[in-house]
């Protein structure tokens, strides 16, 4: 994947300081930077799927409480198990580690390998907005009070959320060019 097909490595690249273009032209230097903002792309990617699953939490949460509310006690269990999964996943994406292994570290995390993660993290914003676009279709039906659909709008979201931890599961060896 060349960095013009990815638009968080060219911003990342887009924002460097003078200083930092002066430091990509030194020999042997130029490897280094270019690792620092592959890195950086990845991070902005993790806090982008962050945000869309924080998004897609608070909805959640305001579908529970109207579940409580209107006694739906079948489809408030299950929506409850539903959120403390997409928080599980949310604070694994978040607290993850850096698209890279540490400089003295026995895996070395190469640049294809980098560009091959960040493609990877790409189609993991696609599954955050999967997520999204399930726990909205819960929340319309309870706000609807098209109770008897909840239920399978449950499933639908809790499917969502299991594609993309597995999804991020493969992401370590993404990392170290295992897959």
């Amino acid at each position: 994947m060349s960095s013009t097909a990815n638009p968080y490595f060219d911003r990342a690249k887009s924002q460097t300081s003078l200083q930092e273009k002066i430091e990509l032209a030194i020999p042997g230097f130029h490897g280094y930077k270019e690792k620092e903002l592959r890195r950086e792309s990845d991070k902005l990617i993790r806090n982008q799927i962050y945000q869309k699953l924080s998004d897609a939490e608070s909805q959640a949460k305001d579908t529970y409480r109207s579940l409580v509310n209107q006694g739906a006690n079948d489809s408030w269990d299950d929506t409850d198990h539903l959120l403390a999964r997409l928080d599980r996943v949310m604070e694994r994406i978040n607290h993850s580690e850096y698209g890279y292994a540490g400089f003295f570290d026995v895996t070395k995390v190469k640049e294809p390998d980098l560009d091959r993660m960040i493609g990877y993290d790409m189609q993991l914003i696609q599954m955050a907005d999967n997520v999204t676009t399930s726990i909205q279709a819960l929340k319309d039906s309870v706000d609807n009070n098209r109770l008897p659909e909840a239920k399978g709008k449950v499933g639908d979201a809790m499917k969502a959320v299991d594609a993309l931890e597995n999804a991020y599961n493969g992401r370590k060896q993404i990392i170290v060019g295992v897959q």
